[in-house]
Order: structure tokens, then C-alpha cells, then sequence
């Protein structure tokens, strides 16, 4: 096993890194074009359900996701969330009303529901734990690649050839996604056949107790991703920037760069002392895309902003994985992704009633979204133990035995 000889860097390891920049860059193209085709349908009032129903679908789908993650293998369950990936950007030329728009967007959250479940539980399973934040620093590095990169070609598109090739390209995407994870080796052992029963989600299926402290700080500290992914649309047309993706390309560009070094970080210094950095850089960072009123201090808000979770992300999703089980590895990433989908969805509903289509309240939201994030520190500083991780050990061994 590649596991045991130490090393990340193999052709699966690749592959699966190409598959997610492609994934990530499919969906998140056409994030700056759709408050203007909601608004062109009539739905100028339900930007908030963009990002909102979204990921409501993805949270939904995380219980099933990692179910069959852990049974029937992490290739398939990738696969899927492609390909809702797929079917979906073919199916947005079609609509022709507010009502059509959202329920399609609502089913559109399985392709983030299924293959971030999988790709995670794939590295965790082809990489040594010494090295795995480095690793889902990697992984995270293409995937924002594919985030950076989508917005600017999403936007360009659509400013070229109109917003429905945009939607098409973002379907070739998502295709030549799949192709790669086709040529994939499965990592899962004992792997079942699918069967409808598999689909039955039982109440302790749901959640891996193990790892409650990185799905509160998964929350805390996305719960302003949704905010920015409704609002700074608007706010960039306010502020008079013409290209709206550009405060995206700008985050991504830092996220990017300190990947690099973060992931190895977490490995060498520990998740929880990297994440305290994390949430405190992030609440600086609200403070201040809050007070811009330049472009560039806007930009120079994102630069942080991207920082702050370029360290986040591959330490909490490693942090997930060292508290939990490796029989219920789909299962606790599952259940921090539930988190994240939480507070994306929440963050963005909350954000556009906040909002309100009115300027003026721009600089309220980020306030509030820098309050939420301070408090991810404190529970870091001041309220997670280590202690319940142990006590919950011995409990679920208890239960086991009996």
C-alpha cells in the first residue's frame, strides 16, 4: 500500500487532484452570473437562494453520501456528484421561471453532497497520517485552483458568448471530470454492492460523535463563505469593479499560495494552534471587506480572507479525520461537511435578509460575520478539550461491547 511506504505523490494521488480542480471549476463558474439570470427570471428577491438551497441539498445528501462512501467505495460516490454536476449545467439553459430555477439549484447540491465526501476519505486512504494535512493541502490546492479559475472563466464566457454557453462548458467540465475518475483504483476494502436498503439512514448514521469539535469550527468559519458568495457580487458592482469574479480570483490567488505551506504546518504544529491563526485572520479579514470603499481595499480584504482559509481547510478536514474512526471515515467527513454546507446556507440566507438589496448595509453584514468568526477562536482558546474526544472513545468501545 501506498500507505505504508509513506508516500502521497502517486498517479491515483493525480489524478484525483486533476478531478477536483476541473469539479470545483465547473460548478463554481457561474456563482457571479447567477444573481443577474435570477434577477433576468424575475427572482431579483431570492439571490439568497442561490447559494442557499444549494447548499441545503449538499447538507441533506451528506448523511447518504457517507454511508455509501464507507460501503459501496469512495470512486462511485465521486462519480455521482459529477454528474449532477453534469446534468444540471445542461438542464439552467432550459428554465424559464423563478420556481424551475431554484428547485434545479436545489438539485444541483448533490454534485457538492457526494464528491468532496469521497475525495477526502480517498486521500485519507492513500496517505500516511503524518502527512496528511500536507496532502489535503494539495487536494485543497487544486480544488481552489478550480474555484479561482471558474469565476474568471465563468464570467468571460459569458460576457463573450452569453451566459448559456457558460452553462454548457461548465457541463463539459463536470464531464471531463468523470472521464479521470473512471481510470481511478477503488481504495475501499470489503466494498458492497449497491442496494436501495443502503439508502436508509439510521439516527446514529448521521453524525460521528468523535469529531463535534471540527464540525463547530467548520460552521463558525464558513458561515461568512456564505455571506461573501451572496453579496460581494453586489458589492463589487457598488464599489464599480466590472469584472464581479475578481474579488474571487484575488482569495482564491492567497488561499493558493499559502496552501503550500499550511497543510505541512498542521502536520508539524498541530490542527487546533493553526486554526486558532485561521479564525482570527478570518475575523480580521470581514473587518476589513466591512470597511472598504476602494476596489483595492476590497481586494486587500479578500487577500486575507483567502489566507485565513487556505490555512482552515486542510486543517480542519484532517483534524476531522484524526478524531474519527477509520471504519467511519465517510461518516465523520460526512458529518463535517454537514457543517460546512450549514454554515454556507445559513451564512448566505442570513446575509441576504440582512442585505436587503440596500448598499447601505453592506458593512453590517461583514460585522456580523466577523463577530461569528471571533467566537470560532474562543471555543478553540477556551472551550474544546481533548478530553471529550477520549471520553467518547471509551463510550463507543462500552457501546461495542455490549
Amino acid at each position: 500500500m501506498d500507505q505504508q511506504k509513506g508516500k502521497i505523490y502517486t498517479v491515483q494521488f493525480w489524478l484525483l487532484c486533476s478531478s477536483s480542480l476541473l469539479f470545483s471549476a465547473s460548478f463554481n463558474m457561474m456563482i457571479p452570473e447567477l444573481p443577474a439570470y435570477l434577477t433576468s427570471l424575475g427572482g431579483e428577491d431570492y439571490k439568497g437562494y442561490i447559494i442557499g438551497l444549494f447548499t441545503l441539498m449538499a447538507g441533506l445528501s451528506r448523511p447518504f453520501s457517507g454511508k455509501l462512501t464507507d460501503t459501496i467505495g469512495r470512486v462511485p460516490v465521486m462519480v455521482f456528484g459529477s454528474l449532477v454536476c453534469v446534468v444540471c449545467s445542461l438542464l439552467y439553459p432550459l428554465v424559464g421561471s423563478v420556481s424551475a430555477f431554484l428547485l434545479l439549484r436545489f438539485f444541483h447540491g448533490f454534485s457538492t453532497g457526494f464528491k468532496p465526501t469521497g475525495t477526502s476519505a480517498y486521500v485519507a486512504d492513500l496517505v500516511p497520517y503524518t502527512r496528511r494535512g500536507e496532502a489535503m493541502g494539495i487536494v485543497g490546492l487544486f480544488s481552489t485552483i478550480g474555484l479561482s479559475l471558474g469565476p474568471s472563466i465563468g464570467g468571460q464566457i459569458a460576457h463573450m458568448w452569453g451566459i448559456m454557453s457558460m452553462f454548457r462548458i461548465s457541463a463539459v467540465f463536470a464531464l471531463l471530470s468523470v472521464v479521470i475518475l473512471i481510470g481511478m483504483k477503488e481504495t475501499l476494502h470489503n466494498r458492497q454492492t449497491f442496494s436501495p436498503t443502503l439508502l436508509k439512514i439510521s439516527r446514529h448514521e448521521i453524525f460521528e460523535p468523535l469529531v463535534w469539535a471540527p464540525v463547530v469550527i467548520t460552521f463558525l468559519t464558513y458561515f461568512s463563505y456564505g455571506a461573501l458568495l451572496t453579496v460581494i457580487p453586489d458589492f463589487s458592482a457598488y464599489l464599480g469593479m466590472e469584472n464581479k469574479g475578481l474579488f474571487f480570483t484575488f482569495f482564491t490567488a492567497s488561499s493558493i499560495a499559502i496552501r503550500l505551506v499550511a497543510g505541512k504546518a498542521s502536520d508539524r504544529f498541530g490542527r487546533v494552534p493553526m486554526l486558532k491563526i485561521s479564525a482570527t485572520l478570518m475575523a480580521v479579514s470581514m473587518l476589513m471587506i466591512g470597511l472598504a470603499h476602494t476596489p483595492a481595499a476590497l481586494i486587500a480584504g479578500a487577500l486575507v480572507y483567502g489566507v485565513s482559509l487556505g490555512i482552515n481547510s486542510p486543517a480542519v478536514t484532517a483534524w476531522t479525520i484524526d478524531l474519527g474512526r477509520p471504519e467511519h471515515r465517510g461518516r465523520a467527513l460526512g458529518s463535517m461537511y454537514i457543517a460546512l454546507e450549514a454554515g454556507i446556507g445559513l451564512g448566505a440566507f442570513c446575509s441576504a435578509e440582512w442585505y436587503n438589496n440596500k448598499p447601505e448595509h453592506f458593512s453590517t453584514v461583514f460585522f456580523i460575520m466577523a463577530a461569528v468568526t471571533i467566537f470560532a477562536t474562543i471555543y478553540l482558546m477556551f472551550i474544546y478539550r481533548n478530553k471529550y474526544v477520549r471520553y467518547m472513545r471509551r463510550s463507543l468501545k462500552l457501546r461495542a461491547r455490549h
